[in-house]
């Protein structure tokens, strides 16, 4: 069997599609050459049906990259696969992911219709892609729940009508490792023609089993992985891209397993990922939590400085992380700069834009005695607040043990400068009632999320903010150094968004 697992990167489709974490167009070539450079083998674009952004984001990122073959998501029907052809126009190496669910729940409650009319429409839905493109992806929607007999006819049936991959999602995170393990092993030996496709694996974490899913279904046959940087995706989310790749390169000697990921970019861009989508890493993750190598033990921090491998199993800079590198300060230049930029991925593109941000960089270095890679992260997303209608020009606030917290703001609305004070509990309390007095809208705060992004008390503290209005959520984000100046800057990120989707 080939000892070649292809990486299936959904992180800026399915990853996507995470409440609040939305990407422009540029953001998501930002991510995708990240892709690329980290060594992804498909990266899928986007739903080009669901959406003129996500249509024009799957046409842009063809343009873009080079390397990795481009996927586009369709449902089983025509229209989707012509919308998604269109979209694949520019692509270099281009795919057709196209499918339809195969348990009887989904054929019984979603489709109302029976097994024999869902074989019948993945064929049609295959030849049809298959009329586009040489490379077309068949899912089957669902399958971790689906009857495995029933399963393996489909999957025949679309390999027989030109299908190159045939993916089996566990849709819901329901199977336990051993039994997807069988469902995957059940296919590779009952049916026929098996072997003119690879087998893909999309498995979601629902119940905190997508990557023990994922690898066994690798072991068992599967040859294409679909996975997400930081695991991010819908619900509890998706396999993280970064667990597969060290998992096989830790167990290389008795896997055998190779992908072409170059692991050193694993920080790198898993940080780049958290900054764009404003979604934070759990200190904790695996490979790429802030504490992933981090020992606080007595009896840890002992065996570790007496030999490295009594408690880590991975050099941490074989994902990208390097204790040696260049520490950055208010004396440090634009090379240092342009320098840790480009580690993290980042390409400024124009001396004007690293000035731009080597000032903004000054400014905090004055704040803090060293500057961390998430917080330039943050300095280069800054530049998106640029075009905000409703900007926070001024902040006072007064609290302390005792004594009632008052908060005086002033916002720039489309130039214009508006003012107003009020008190609350506390000092954000009391600027987010100030803010209101000048929004005068009926907003109510569901998420509100404070996150250091090192340790110390000089750090920039990361607020992510879900702010109801009229029925719908919108999601605000900031940084600063100072958590109120955060937390109502992130408020007033969120008012943006819905007052510019009523413009």
């Amino acid at each position: 069997m080939d000892n070649k697992l292809y990486i299936f990167d959904t992180t800026l489709r399915d990853g996507e599609q995470v409440p609040g974490c939305q990407l422009n167009t540029v953001e998501k070539i930002e991510v995708a050459k990240a892709l690329e450079a980290l060594g992804v083998d498909i990266l899928e674009a986007g739903f080009p049906v669901s959406s003129p952004g996500d249509f024009q984001s799957v046409v842009e990122i063809s343009k873009a990259v080079t390397w990795p073959v481009i996927c586009a998501l369709t449902r089983g029907v025509e229209k989707d696969i012509d919308v998604a052809a269109e979209a694949l126009q520019y692509a270099r190496r281009k795919r057709i992911h196209t499918g339809i669910g195969t348990s009887d729940y989904h054929i019984q409650y979603k489709f109302r219709s029976n097994r024999e009319e869902i074989i019948e429409r993945a064929v049609a839905a295959t030849k049809h892609a298959k009329s586009y493109v040489e490379d077309v992806e068949f899912f089957c929607e669902d399958a971790g729940r689906a009857d495995n007999e029933y399963l393996a006819r489909v999957v025949e049936a679309v390999i027989k009508a030109g299908a190159t991959v045939v993916n089996i999602p566990d849709t819901t995170g329901y199977c336990l490792p051993s039994e997807f393990g069988e469902k995957i092993r059940y296919l590779m030996e009952h049916v026929d023609g098996i072997h003119k496709a690879i087998i893909s694996v999309h498995c979601h974490n629902d119940l905190g089993m997508a990557t023990a899913n994922t690898m066994a279904g690798v072991l068992a046959g599967a040859r294409q992985a679909e996975v997400t940087i930081n695991g991010i995706g819908e619900r509890a989310g998706n396999t993280s891209l970064e667990e597969v790749a060290m998992i096989l390169k830790c167990h290389h000697a008795h896997l055998g397993i190779d992908t072409n990921i170059n692991t050193q970019r694993i920080h790198a861009t898993s940080r780049l990922v958290s900054s764009l989508m404003n979604m934070p890493v759990q200190p904790n993750k695996a490979i790429v939590g802030r504490n992933a190598f981090a020992h606080s033990s007595g009896i840890h921090q002992d065996g570790v400085l007496k030999n490295v491998q009594t408690y880590e199993i991975i050099d941490p800079k074989d994902v990208g992380i390097d204790d040696n590198s260049i520490v950055l300060t208010a004396r440090s230049g634009h090379a240092a700069l342009k320098h840790r930029l480009e580690v993290l991925g980042v390409d400024l593109g124009s001396r004007e834009k690293l000035d731009k941000v080597y000032q903004d960089f000054l400014r905090l270095a004055d704040r803090k005695k060293e500057i961390s890679d998430d917080d330039l992260l943050m300095l280069v997303g800054e530049d998106r607040k640029a075009l905000h209608r409703i900007k926070l020009a001024y902040l006072q606030v007064t609290s302390g043990v005792g004594v009632r917290s008052v908060a005086s703001v002033a916002l720039t609305i489309a130039g214009e400068t508006f003012e107003a004070a009020s008190s609350g509990n506390g000092p954000v309390d009391a600027a987010i009632k100030a803010v209101k007095n000048i929004i005068r809208r009926k907003m109510t705060i569901r998420e509100f999320l404070i996150q250091a992004i090192d340790k110390g008390s000089d750090d920039m503290g990361k607020v992510h903010m879900q702010v109801e209005h009229e029925g719908n959520n919108y999601y605000g984000f900031a940084a600063n150094t100072d958590i109120i100046a955060a937390s109502v800057e992130a408020f007033v990120d969120a008012i943006n968004k819905f007052e510019g989707a009523k413009g």
